[in-house]
Order: structure tokens, then sequence, then C-alpha cells
């Protein structure tokens, strides 16, 4: 009987024939624009395929026409990225926020409504209430710890309930690790939805990686990374991910193809070099911040830890959420100081071995000030309404050794 092996094994060779490039064990760069077809009537076959004029023929294989289009290096990553979220397929992108755009350009019309979570990251924040305004999408937002029924009244309030396409959230939430139920907003978008028009939901799956967390077996249509973070988790590349049902993800790279902001193969291979210890590196980066965590409960200089770990009273709906949600409690801390942006920023100034800087989940451990950084544009009062406050800061956990993680907190708590 053949063996069904573990993603983090198919890593190293999932979708790659060496024979196919002389041997090579890893895959080349494929650095090329374009592609030489055998014959005419080769290319005219595969664009009536691309273009879905007809369907393969029996025996027949989409062959490679133009890297805007397909690449072997960008086709590889592709089928590898679905194994951890056991998705029919993925397209993936230049930056986590051309992944976004993309996905809700190809989704929303004028005069849709978009419901959002909050908080969320500040880019999608921006995007979702600034850019896609100025199309004419309508736009209301829950905030985590909202229940089911509060949600719906926000849509049937919002007056146009009847014009709701697309659900639109983050879990853990950015930068508080606040938790949304998927599978709660799915029946929303279902009993929003009809006959003629399905309401579709995607999460953004980025702070707990295609490891920690599976949106799409808890009824997520479309699930988006960050592949800049933990896939890539070197701090050394710019790329974004979309994965969910064949047909949906077809609609998504159609649009890719004519807005041309797919990944350039060299990223792409750089990304399926990172896949082979993403699971090694995650591993570390969660065993790693449960240590820090613990030291940071008890430090009498910090108000409040905001960490998945934290979460452990059985009557608390967040942690219900999380017992179903999460496989572990992920690498992203935030907590509170004691003080305002001063002490926050005397913290952050005296950090030796943590590094002040945006992005996460990269090998190095980061840190940063969400208010002011990250999230600078979001509306100042609800910032403070959703505990983005100038006291905030937050930990991207990595590899080094915890003890060395923990001894560099220690030292900056102290200048506070």
């Amino acid at each position: 009987m053949k063996k069904k092996m573990k993603p983090e094994s198919l890593m190293m060779s999932h979708g790659y024939v060496p024979e196919l490039s002389v041997g090579s064990i890893k895959c080349p760069i494929f650095q090329t624009s374009t592609f030489v077809f055998k014959t005419a009537e080769e290319g005219k076959g595969f664009f009536e395929i691309l273009w879905k004029k007809r369907e393969l023929n029996s025996g027949e294989e989409m062959g490679l026409i133009y890297s805007r289009l397909n690449n072997p290096n960008i086709e590889i990553l592709e089928n590898r990225l679905t194994l951890w979220d056991d998705a029919e397929e993925c397209v993936v992108f230049e930056s986590g926020m051309s992944a976004i755009s993309t996905m809700l350009l190809e989704f929303l019309r004028p005069g849709d409504l978009i419901l959002m979570s909050s908080p969320m990251y500040g880019g999608s924040d921006h995007f979702i209430k600034h850019i896609l305004t100025q199309f004419g999408i309508h736009v209301v937002e829950f905030k985590v710890g909202q229940l089911k029924k509060e949600v719906k009244e926000i849509v049937s309030n919002s007056g146009y309930s009847d014009k709701l396409s697309f659900i639109y959230i983050e879990t853990p939430a950015n930068p508080t690790n606040g938790l949304v139920d998927i599978r709660a907003c799915k029946e929303i978008a279902d009993e929003f939805s009809s006959k003629e028009k399905q309401v579709y939901l995607a999460v953004d799956n980025t702070f707990m990686g295609p490891l920690w967390q599976h949106p799409l077996k808890h009824g997520a249509d479309l699930v988006i990374y960050s592949a800049t973070k933990f896939i890539g988790g070197h701090s050394d590349l710019i790329a974004g991910a979309c994965l969910g049902a064949s047909e949906l993800i077809g609609r998504v790279k159609k649009l890719r193809t004519f807005l041309g902001n797919m990944t350039s193969p060299n990223t792409a291979w750089l990304l399926l070099r990172s896949l082979e210890t993403l699971k090694a590196r995650m591993d570390i980066q969660a065993f790693n911040a449960n240590k820090v965590a613990d030291y940071l409960n008890s430090h009498p200089k910090i108000e409040k830890v905001y960490f998945l770990g934290n979460l452990n009273k059985e009557d608390d709906e967040q942690y219900r959420i999380k017992v179903k949600q999460c496989t572990t409690n992920g690498s992203m801390i935030s907590f509170d100081v004691r003080g305002k942006e001063k002490q926050a920023f005397q913290f952050l100034n005296s950090l030796k071995l943590i590094k002040l800087a945006v992005s996460l989940g990269s090998t190095e451990s980061l840190a940063q000030h969400p208010a002011t950084m990250t999230h600078a544009d979001v509306d100042h009062e609800l910032k403070e309404e959703l505990s983005v406050t100038e006291k905030m800061i937050r930990l991207s956990i990595g590899i080094e050794n915890y003890e060395d993680i923990i001894f560099d907190l220690n030292q900056a708590l102290e200048v506070i």
C-alpha cells in the first residue's frame, strides 16, 4: 500500500522531476520570459487551453507559454503550497498586498458590500476603507469578540445587506491576537447568500502560517498569506499567496495575468528553498514563544500580554475558538508596557539581539510599535477601542535560543 507522505516530507520533491532538468536535485531557476513551442500547432493548442476555448484532451498536458502566465518555479511552488492547507489550487504573487488586492478586486463590484473584521493589518485596513470605497464598494466592520448575532445585525443595519458579497477576516488579528470564529463567519456568509449570489469568505492566515491553522477546513472559501512571513521566513523576499477551490483560484489567477503581479522565478525559487525548513522553523518559534510569554506574564513593568497561550478559561469564547481552530499558540506576542509611548520607545531603542523592524515570522526575532508603525493609518479612536495603544509592543519570536531572547527583553525592560 502506498504511504501518504506528510507535507514536510513532500516539500523536498513534490511537483519536480529531476530528469527533466539534467538530474539537478534542486529545481533550477527558470530565469526566462518566454518558452519555445515545438510546433505552431502546439502553441495554438496551449492558447486554446489557456483561454478556456477547449479542455485538455486525454493524455495532453498544458505547456509553458510565457512567465507572466506560467513558469516552472511558480507552478512547483503553487503545487507545494496546496499541501499544507489541503487546497485544490494556489496562486502566488509578488507581495501579500498584491494577493489581497487582486482577490478583493476579483470578487467585488461597485455597489457591493464587504464585511471585515477588526483589528486588521494596517495595509489591508487602508486598502479596504480608502481604496475600495473609491470604486463604490461599501464597507462595514465588526470587532473581535462580537457574537454571530451582533455581526449579523451590523450587516442588516448597514442598508446594504442585500449587496453583501464578501467577508474578509484576519484571525488571529494583527496585532492583538484576537480570534474570529471562521465557521460562524461562514454561516453568516451562507445566510446572506442567494441563488443568484454567493457570499464568499476569505481568511488572512498570516499570523499562524500554513501549519498552525487551516481555515479551509473550517469553512473558508479562500485563505490568504503574506508569504514574506513564515513561508519565506528569512527576511529576504516579498511574496503573497491565495489558496482555495480550483474555480475560485482560477478567477484570481486570471486577474493576476492582466495585473501582471505574479512573483518572479527567483522569488519562487527562494520560497521553494524556505518551504523545506518551514516546519522545523515554526516548531522552534512556537516553543520559544511559550517560554517568552511565561517570562513576560510575570514581569512587573508589563500590564498585559496578548498571547494565545494566555487563553485558558474553558468558559471563554476566545479559548473555545483557539481550541477549535489553532494547533499551537503561535509565535506572535504583543504586550503593554506600564507607561506610554515614551516608555515603549525606551524599550525598543534598548534592544540588542531583537531587531527593531516590522514584518514577522522570520528566523530572527523582531519588535515594533504597531500604533505608530504597521497600524499608523488606522483611525486613532478605533485603535484605542481595539487596545492598539501607544504602550503596545509587538514581538515576532524567532529561532534564537529562547534564553537569549529573554535576556534581551529583560535588559531592555530595565531601561524603562
